[in-house]
């Protein structure tokens, strides 16, 4: 069971912290399930080729 976060259009660099995360809004269970990984695939993840990530970060 692996993430591919970084292929991600929703992973995003944030500007403050320089640190790169998820833009998406999870709630309290959501993130429960996330983190301990009983969803099999990230629900939210949309595949973005490398044109449409660095455009996002122009």
């Amino acid at each position: 069971m692996s993430f591919q976060c970084e292929y991600c259009v929703n992973y995003e660099e944030d500007p403050e912290s320089g640190e790169s995360i998820c833009s998406i809004d999870l709630d309290e269970d959501e993130q429960y399930c996330f983190l301990i990984h009983r969803t099999a695939n990230c629900p939210f993840f949309r595949m973005g080729d490398e044109y449409t990530i660095v455009h996002k970060q122009i």
